[in-house]
Formats: structure tokens, C-alpha cells, sequence
């Protein structure tokens, strides 16, 4: 009864306060302000990140801190209440890594509160080192231990954490431990014992000293067994390789000498970034000389071969990869020393776009010539014809093209517009096309005509500057006031100039062929020609009839086809350039 009592006097105080509780919402007398999430508290150690937790694992070892550094790791309730243990942890953790572990470099270690996502581990997991020290082998994890309603809070895994408290270091001492002096073992310098710091020095040396012996060694063996390593391109190859390679080779033997001697974590850590440096560096060298020397070797194949344009597309394309090796080393070697170049890419990324839509031309210009270089269209000293321009090629640049016309002007076509157009190239003809049309008089009789065909077709057979392709000379019409025959032969010439003079050979046979057939070329009929026309030659119409006679009598007219043993007598018995004309090659002798 008195339970009833209590909730119905409850659900009547509810009753009254829900009014007004509505009344206040709807009327709004008051604006609220949206609350702001609150912002996360950093934590004092830094662990939000694993890579604040392996850096502040580090400080704490480095300052001795070991009751600070057990804050790293995950532990049970029993271990953290009690002290001691927790500082055994954290010494034994310390005496693991400087007996044979290894950390990640902090600028590889996640910077984020996610950590990293492309590895093959569960999410929250990191994988930031190993230990392998005699028969112990340890990986080294750090897990998120806050769901993600909770700030990140990074820590060594409880698995690494049993994994370190298993391992057997029962009498154990590092290498340096048992032979270093004790007056440099307890003076410190920087948390580290002075004699850890002289060591690193004397390794250095001698990983240097090492790596020569090594790369001499591999040098001897590479000039016996490769046979070009004494030419001038095997001693270049060698020449690129060198440096690089002494580089990694002493970063290599430093780290494992240095891990192997038992060189304090902190020591090493400290160096790592410089060694990730290093071998950046090494790679951006070889990247380097291998740019040069491939400049170098296709600058001379072009010399060789007489590309000069190339050469000037070479020395670009070397410098502008030199320009990006550069600017890459920059960004990789600011990113490893913990510079955040995010915001810089951004930005460049930006500026490169504004760039790039200011220079569109330049760029276009750039990828014509490359293209020009690439296709060879055209040469320097081509003759060629670039829409409606003709000229010979001056230059072939990074921007433009300029040819020499026949008036001796200069004509400058971008690159981009030169290879977007249609390109007649005259310097690459095999042969050079002969296309006459002769206008012969009305008059003319069908067996002139005959003569004519047979004649002029036997000259072309003849003639041995005339490609031995079958000439095609035809009588192709009769117009209002002519009769129409053309011709079709090939000339082989070794250039141009050689072609007009074979071509005036020919015409002034023709010529002559013509005058012999007793008719002669028509005037075209619109032009009023007012001297007194000379009447055709009777005499050699005669001989020309009584030709053509005696070539059907014997079946021996070669129209409309010539008999191939007739071809066969005809080739090369003419004489040229005929008797009378200047031989250089005679007055020489």
C-alpha cells in the first residue's frame, strides 16, 4: 500500500513538471549554445602516439627514470602497486635492447593516434622493434589500450611486457660491459657511459676502413670477370656504383657491429636518425650519377649519329631530373628528421597547379619537342613543308623549330603547334616523281601520235637516272584545242637538286623527240598569237609515217605495251650526261 502510494504521488509531481518543462521548450525564452566537444588533455608522457611512446620510453631509460619508464607497459595490478618490479622491468627491457634490440627510428615509428593502418597487424597494434640476443627473441609491440570513445593511449603490449619478464639475463653482460675500464663505464656523458661514445667513433672508422677493403675487393673481382669494365662505359658504371655503395656498406656494418658490441639503445637510437640520412643520401647520389652518366652515354650516341637537336633535349631532361632527385632528397630527409612537410606539399601542390596553368604553353612547347625528338619528323638541314611554309630546318630547340625559306627568312613555329601539324618531309624521298603533261597540236596525225608514245616511252627505259619501275606515258584526251599525253616516270636521284637536273635532261630529250615527229606543242587557245605560225615539217611527217610502217609491218610497234626484251636493249643506252657536257669527275683526272 504504501509502495502505491509513493508512485502515484510520483506520477502526479511528473505530471505538474511536464508542462512547464514543455512550455519552456516551445517559448524558448532562453537560446542555448551548442556545447563544444572538449578537447582531449595531452598526457604527460606523451604516450597519445607510439611514436611519443617509444621516444618517451627512451628520455625516461636515458635519464634513468625507470620507475617513469615502467609507465610504457601494460601491467597487472600486482606489478604496478609494487615498485620494484616495475623498475626490474624497465632495466631488463633497457638490457634486452642493448644487448641485441633494435627500435625503429622515431621518424618511422606512426605519429598518429591510429597508428598505422598498412601493416598486417589488428588495428591498434605496432610493430616498433625487435630483440634478438642469444636465444632470445622478442617482437616489440605497443597497443592503443583506449576504445574510441576514449583518447589514444599507446603502451607496450602485455605480450611484449611477459615476453621480456620470461627472458633469462641471469649473469649476462653486454661486450663493452666486460671489457671497458670502469672509469669509462661511470662517467657519463649525456646519460651515457663515455666510453660507449668512444666506441661508435672507433666503429665508425672501421666500418669505413671495411667497406673500402670490401668495395676493393668486389672491384678486382668485377675487373676480372667483366670484360667491358675497362672501356670507358664500364668504368663509368663502376664510377656511379662506388660511392653509394661504400656508403651503405658502412652504414650496414655500423649498425651491426654497434648492435653486436652492445652500444646502449640510446646511443643507437640517437644515430638512427642519421643512418636513415645516410643511406638517403647514398641513394640520391646513385639516383645522381646514374642521371649523369646516362646524359652523358645518349649525348654521345646522338653526337654520333648527327642528332644534334637531340643533345639539347638531353641536357634538360638530365637537369630537371637532377631538379626533382633534389627536391625529393628535401622532402625525405625533412620528413625523417620529424618536420611535418604536409602542409608544404599542399602548398607546392597548389603553386605547381597555378604553375603549370601559367606555363601551358611552355609545357606544351616541351612535350612538342620531346615528341619531335622522340618521332624525328624532321632533322636539321631537312627540306620540308609545315602547312603552307617550306624551308629548310635551322634548329630544332626546347620551344621552337625555325626553318630557312627560299626567300632566306626565318620562320619560328613553336614546338607544340609543329607537332599538332601535318609535316611534309622532302629530305627522306627514295625518289622524286617526274609528271609532265604535253598539249600537242590538233593536227597531229594518229601515227605522229604513235611515234610520239613509243619514243618518249623508250627515252624513260633508256635513261638510267629513271627508276626502273614501268613509266607510264599515255594519251589521255583531246581537248578543245590540244591532244593531251601524260607522263609518269620516277627519278632516282640522291637529292633534290640532283633530281631538277636529271628532270632537264629529260625534258630537253623530249624536246627533241617531239621536234623529230614532225608536229609540235599547241598554244593554248585563248592566247592571241600574232606572229605567222610556222607550218609543220612535211618532210619529217614522211619519215615519221614510213617509221611507223615499217614498226607495224614487222609487228614491232610497242603500243599499247613494249616487249620486255625491247625494255631490256633500251636500259642504260643512253649516255648521261651526254657529249658536249661538263664532267667534273674528267677534268679532276
Amino acid at each position: 500500500m504504501i509502495l502505491y502510494v509513493r508512485r502515484l504521488l510520483l506520477c502526479m509531481l511528473f505530471a505538474l513538471l511536464l508542462p512547464h518543462t514543455m512550455t519552456g521548450q516551445l517559448l524558448g525564452t532562453s537560446k542555448t549554445t551548442a556545447e563544444e566537444p572538449a578537447k582531449v588533455p595531452d598526457d604527460s608522457l606523451g604516450r597519445r602516439t607510439p611514436q611519443g611512446t617509444v621516444n618517451g620510453f627512451i628520455k625516461a631509460i636515458g635519464e634513468q627514470n625507470y620507475l617513469r619508464a615502467s609507465q610504457y607497459f601494460v601491467l597487472s595490478k600486482r606489478s604496478y602497486r609494487r615498485t620494484a618490479e616495475r623498475i626490474k622491468i624497465a632495466q631488463t627491457f633497457q638490457l634486452l635492447l642493448d644487448q641485441g634490440g633494435n627500435l625503429s627510428p622515431s621518424s618511422i615509428v606512426s605519429n598518429k593516434e591510429i597508428g598505422r593502418i598498412d601493416d598486417d597487424l589488428a588495428a591498434g597494434v605496432d610493430l616498433v622493434g625487435n630483440i634478438a640476443a642469444g636465444k632470445t627473441s622478442i617482437q616489440l609491440y605497443v597497443e592503443n589500450q583506449s576504445d574510441d570513445s576514449q583518447p589514444a593511449l599507446w603502451l607496450f603490449s602485455a605480450e611484449t611486457v611477459e615476453s621480456i619478464l620470461s627472458a633469462d639475463i641471469t649473469g649476462e653482460k653486454t661486450f663493452l660491459d666486460r671489457v671497458l675500464p670502469s672509469v669509462l663505464k661511470e662517467r657519463k656523458l649525456g646519460n651515457v657511459p663515455i666510453g660507449h661514445w668512444a666506441v661508435v667513433v672507433i666503429m665508425t672508422v672501421v666500418s669505413y676502413l671495411l667497406s673500402r677493403m670490401l668495395l676493393f675487393g668486389a672491384g678486382y673481382v668485377i675487373q676480372k670477370v667483366w670484360k667491358k669494365a675497362a672501356t670507358e662505359k664500364g668504368k663509368a658504371v663502376i664510377e656511379a656504383f662506388s660511392l653509394p655503395v661504400l656508403m651503405y656498406l658502412t652504414v650496414i656494418l655500423f649498425v651491426a657491429l654497434t648492435q653486436r658490441m652492445g652500444i646502449s639503445i640510446i646511443v643507437r637510437q640517437r644515430f638512427s636518425i642519421i643512418i636513415i640520412t645516410i643511406g638517403i643520401v647514398a641513394f640520391l647520389i646513385l639516383l645522381w650519377r646514374l642521371t649523369d652518366f646516362v646524359s652523358m652515354y645518349t649525348r654521345s650516341r646522338m653526337t654520333r649519329r648527327g642528332r644534334i637537336s637531340a643533345v639539347s633535349a638531353i641536357l634538360f631532361l638530365s637537369r630537371t631530373t637532377k631538379a626533382a632527385i633534389v627536391f625529393i632528397g628535401i622532402i625525405a630527409i625533412l620528413g625523417i628528421i620529424g618536420v611535418d612537410v604536409t602542409a608544404g606539399l599542399a602548398a607546392l601542390g597548389i603553386g605547381g597547379i597555378a604553375l603549370a596553368l601559367g606555363a601551358q604553353k611552355t609545357i606544351e612547347n616541351f612535350v612538342g619537342s620531346v615528341s619531335l625528338i622522340a618521332d624525328q619528323p624532321l632533322r636539321v638541314g631537312d627540306y620540308c613543308r609545315v602547312d603552307d611554309i617550306k624551308g629548310t630546318v635551322e634548329s630544332i630547340g626546347m620551344r621552337s623549330t625555325m626553318l630557312r625559306t627560299s626567300a632566306r627568312t626565318i620562320v619560328t613555329i613553336p614546338n607544340g603547334q609543329l607537332s599538332a601539324s601535318k609535316i611534309e618531309n622532302f629530305a627522306h624521298r627514295d625518289r622524286f616523281i617526274f609528271n609532265p603533261i604535253f598539249n600537242f597540236r590538233m593536227d597531229t596525225a594518229p601515227d605522229q601520235m604513235r611515234y610520239l608514245l613509243v619514243e618518249l616511252r623508250s627515252l624513260l627505259y633508256a635513261h638510267p637516272s629513271v627508276l626502273n619501275s614501268t613509266p607510264v606515258v599515255r594519251f589521255t584526251g583531246i581537248t578543245a584545242d590540244a591532244l593531251k599525253v601524260e607522263i609518269t616516270a620516277y627519278i632516282e636521284a640522291p637529292n633534290f637538286e640532283k633530281s631538277q637536273e636529271v628532270q632537264e635532261d629529260l625534258l630537253l630529250r623530249m624536246m627533241d623527240i617531239i621536234e623529230n615527229s614532225g608536229t609540235s606543242l599547241a598554244y593554248p587557245s585563248q592566247t592571241l598569237y600574232m606572229a605567222r605560225d610556222t607550218a609543220s615539217s612535211s618532210e619529217k611527217a614522211e619519215a615519221v609515217f614510213e617509221t611507223v610502217k615499217k614498226w607495224k609491218e614487222k609487228n614491232e610497234l610497242q603500243l599499247p605495251e613494249f616487249d620486255p626484251k625491247r625494255v631490256e636493249e633500251l636500259k642504260g643506252s643512253i649516255k648521261y650526261p651526254d657529249d658536249g657536257s661538263f664532267k667534273p669527275d674528267e677534268d679532276k683526272n
